[in-house]
């Protein structure tokens, strides 16, 4: 039972400066403890969270002195409970998120429990923004067109949102066509310091998307979780998380005049990767901080996943409360931001002498030193400066098959593909750009790089450079403010003339909404066997995630997206060759279009204003008229169309009793595929015409233009439970290099779809596993990378390493997470997964202990050691009750009685 609050006496009133009071706050200072002084920012967040919550329940004084001791704690691996302030959603994470909410009130209600005591007891945000696809691009209509088809594809998703948010209470939907999340968050949502009834404390959040952490920007604690950990969050659970190690990273100096902060971000993930950063907070601190913006600090902060921290922290300082200021926050609202937050030792004055600060580790940047890059063509950490590119380009072009290589002979690296684009001939060769996009996902949010890019296009415009028409170029704002500096500044006109027309507010290219290539440079590409590239201002350039066809795809700044675009190709020495003709037939190079720092300061300094972000938010929730126009019920409990291919009732609860289901485990278990990433586990792009997921959707009656993504069909689990292992680009070890979604059904020898093999091991009574490799799970935060697995029969599975979130929502879903030994791996153990495996956990789930080691043991006779990844005693009671989600409907109707 929940006592009082063991803290109360340092609960402490904060006066405003001309009279009147804020608020009541738990201080830190008046703990009288001089390791607060020593403790990172970040950490002192966690500390204030889990004094405020403390009720010798859900969280202990032990937890408290846990924290409080950070220093000696953190290195043995500790166990804490969080609570955050909030929780953050966008619609493809969203969705299936209410559709369980949704489901445990259906479940609540037949095992006879308060069905209204399934609702977020912290705010949620929900804002849709990862359904627009760029169907119409370089036209002035590109918005509205793109629109309409975003609500033809979607209504049915787009209404079961409308119904939640009026179904659950505390959960506010930001309409399609607002902006992208993170910079919503960002502008609007993000409060810093939260006025709840009276109480003050530091905003914090977790969203079901894993950049979440560009809010870190901000100096609010947050990051990705899976879906069902958000969920869980949204009902009152706390979080069980590792106490962090913290990377201190120091900034010094200045960026060059050239240099953006693209180029800063690139730099940095290249540096943290390579330092080992998985699973820890970075903490950025120094007097390079004064020179960054707090848009520079969001694009920092918001590659975290890419980098693999968990956060990548900016404190609060004076900047922060500028931006708060230019994003039209009230001077009330700040002023309580400033005080509280010096009033509570969590605001850094570089003013002021700065106490030294404890760090797990350290690292250090001079500004000065980043210089102009991209990153690719496959992964967001493989950085490569401007300078190397064309010479990276051939070696790409020579090297074998992997993350730096294509494997093209040599005799075919210079092969031009002919064909007629809309009457006119044209060429193609490797390396030429096919989809050049200014993306949401990272740099919207900075008006000095989207500014820089349009100042690009103008410097080209006057010289009379144009973009080759067949290339399909993007520009999709992260906020209905980049719009209104773009049109301030009267540089958008000069976008549109290259074709970098806005066509939709959200996430679009990076997430795969690239839309469809003209037919003729799709057939030049296929038939070529031509390495296209793609060119994006994004996070994230995996393997068939941009577009099928694109098979180099790379992370840049929006002006070298631009300059590319000009070029047409990535097989340029930008130094040294000419970037085009001008309209006198001069040759025009890279310089003569760069602008410079200064210049483009003073378009930011006249173009972006604090009315621009009043105006834009003002009306953010009153939606479009298409939005508004969307009939919905008014039930508390939702009506389930077993017809609709969008939103279906899972099976998760299904035959569910109070008791838990856990019994004796020794698994009979077979091997699916290799895998490293969640978009080769659950792709949320297009769904091939030939997979199980386009079989089922033709089976009832969809026509293939209206297949829509992965993403946008998160709802429904019949879909998902086809699309898991879907992704064209995968590849399976039992196929011996072959790419594709399919597997070899061991009994049978048949090469099948994954889900195809996965139903007939299910339906024989077969469980399954899956043998991975190192970061198994890396990649976008998706609780169907974990949903899926489970609704094919997966039980385990066994990787050399696996990605924070990933384990987590493997654990949520009832599946084992284990891992090798160091040194081993299923090669070095010689397992081909032809075998048969028994995974030997103790008899009871009172005899499993978090981190402990259990034997594996083969058909054939071999035998080995892996650690079963339960982090913490609260996973393990997820995995006896069958994961997080029945675990809190028993805990709920327990309650009740």
């Amino acid at each position: 039972m929940a006592t009082k609050n063991s803290y109360e006496s340092i609960l402490t009133t904060l006066s405003k400066p001309g009279g009147g009071e804020f608020g009541k706050y738990f201080s830190l200072p008046a703990l009288n403890d001089p390791r607060i002084d020593r403790l990172p920012y970040s950490i002192r967040i966690l500390l204030e969270s889990a004094i405020r919550n403390c009720d010798g329940f859900q969280v202990m004084e032990k937890d408290v002195e846990k924290i409080l001791d950070w220093e000696n704690t953190a290195p043995k691996q500790v166990e804490i409970p969080f609570k955050p302030a909030r929780v953050l959603l966008q619609d493809f994470t969203g969705v299936p998120a209410v559709v369980d909410l949704a489901c445990m009130r259906d479940a609540m209600n037949k095992l006879g429990g308060d069905s209204n005591k399934i609702n977020p007891l912290v705010p949620v945000d929900l804002v849709i923004d990862h359904s627009v696809q760029v169907d119409v691009a370089g036209s002035a209509n590109a918005v509205q067109a793109n629109m309409e088809l975003e609500f033809q594809r979607n209504k049915e998703r787009f209404g079961f949102l409308k119904w939640g948010s009026n179904a659950f209470n505390n959960m506010l939907v930001v309409p399609p066509g607002s902006g992208i999340v993170h910079q919503v968050n960002l502008e609007y949502l993000g409060r810093v310091v939260f006025n709840n009834g009276g109480m003050l404390y530091p905003d914090s959040v977790v969203g079901t998307d894993s950049h979440t952490t560009m809010i870190d920007g901000l100096g609010v604690a947050g990051w990705g979780v899976g879906g069902i950990e958000a969920e869980a969050v949204m009902l009152g659970q706390p979080m069980s998380m590792v106490l962090p190690g913290v990377v201190g990273f120091k900034l010094s100096g200045k960026l060059k005049n050239g240099v953006t902060a693209t180029d800063l971000v690139l730099t940095v993930t290249q540096m943290l990767r390579k330092h080992g950063v998985v699973g820890k907070f970075v903490e950025f601190y120094g007097e390079g901080m004064s020179e960054l913006s707090l848009a520079d600090r969001a694009t920092i902060a918001n590659m975290s996943p890419e980098y693999g921290a968990t956060m990548g922290f900016f404190p609060v300082d004076h900047v922060t409360l500028q931006y708060l200021k230019l994003t039209g926050r009230s001077d009330e609202t700040v002023a309580m931001i400033e005080s509280y937050l010096r009033a509570n030792k969590m605001f850094v004055d570089y003013s002021q002498p700065q106490t030294e600060k404890v760090y797990s580790s350290y690292l250090q940047l001079g500004l000065e030193d980043v210089e102009p890059c991209i990153s690719g063509p496959k992964r967001p950490h493989d950085r490569v400066p401007l300078k190397e590119m064309k010479a990276d380009w051939h070696s790409c072009l020579d090297n074998k098959v992997g993350f730096k290589g294509f494997a093209v002979p040599k005799e075919s690296q210079n092969k031009v593909a002919d064909f007629t684009f809309h009457g006119k001939q044209a060429q193609m060769k490797h390396g030429d750009v096919v989809i050049a996009a200014i993306t949401s996902c990272t740099n919207t949010s900075n008006p000095s790089v989207m500014l820089g890019a349009a100042l690009v296009a103008k410097k080209a415009c006057d010289l009379g450079l144009e973009v080759k028409p067949w290339i399909k170029t993007s520009l999709a704002p992260g906020s209905g403010v980049v719009k209104k500096y773009l049109d301030k500044s009267g540089l958008q006109t000069y976008l549109d003339q290259l074709g970098f027309h806005i066509v939709g507010y959200g996430c679009t290219t990076c997430i795969g909404n690239s839309g469809d290539l003209d037919e003729s440079v799709s057939a030049a590409i296929t038939e070529n066997d031509i390495v296209a590239a793609a060119v994006l201002s994004g996070n994230r350039n995996f393997e068939g995630r941009v577009h099928p066809l694109t098979r180099a795809n790379y992370l840049a700044s929006p002006p070298l997206v631009v300059a590319y675009a000009l070029a047409g190709t990535v097989n340029i020495d930008f130094e040294k060759e000419p970037i085009g003709t001008s309209k006198d037939g001069k040759k025009i190079y890279f310089r003569d279009i760069w602008p410079t720092n200064e210049e483009i300061a003073d378009v930011v300094q006249s173009s972006v204003l604090p009315d621009m972000f009043r105006s834009t938010y003002e009306s953010i929730t009153k939606g479009n008229p298409m939005w508004n126009e969307l009939s919905v019920p008014s039930a508390m409990l939702y009506s389930w169309d077993p017809n609709s291919t969008y939103i279906h009732e899972p099976p998760y609860f299904k035959n569910m009793t109070m008791s838990p289901p856990f019994s004796d485990i020794e698994l009979q278990l077979e091997m699916p595929p290799y895998c490293i990433t969640t978009d080769h586990i659950s792709p949320a792009g297009s769904i091939h015409k030939d997979s199980p997921a386009a079989k089922f959707l033709m089976e009832r009656g969809v026509d293939r233009k209206d297949f829509n993504s992965y993403g946008s069909r998160r709802g429904n689990d019949e879909i998902m439970a086809r699309g898991t292992f879907a992704n064209i680009r995968i590849v399976n070890k039992l196929l011996k290099g072959e790419v594709g979604p399919k597997t070899i059904h061991i009994p049978s020898g048949e090469k099948l779809s994954v889900f195809d093999a996965a139903m007939k091991y299910k339906n024989g009574g077969h469980d399954t596993i899956i043998l991975a490799g190192a970061e198994y799970g890396s990649g976008s935060s998706r609780d169907w990378a974990a949903k899926g697995p489970m609704l094919q029969g997966v039980k385990a599975v066994i990787a050399k390493s696996f990605e924070r979130i990933h384990r987590s929502n493997l654990v949520g879903m009832g599946i084992i997470p284990l891992c090798f030994k160091a040194g081993e791996d299923a090669e070095t153990l010689g397992l081909t997964g032809h075998e048969r495996y028994t995974i030997n956990l103790p008899n009871s789930v009172s005899d499993i202990k978090p981190g402990q080691d259990v034997t594996v043991v083969t058909d054939n006779g071999k035998s080995f050691t892996c650690t079963v990844r339960f982090d913490t005693e609260v996973e393990l009671a997820y995995y006896n009750h069958g994961g997080i989600l029945p675990f809190v409907i028993r805990n709920l109707i327990s309650d009740e009685h």
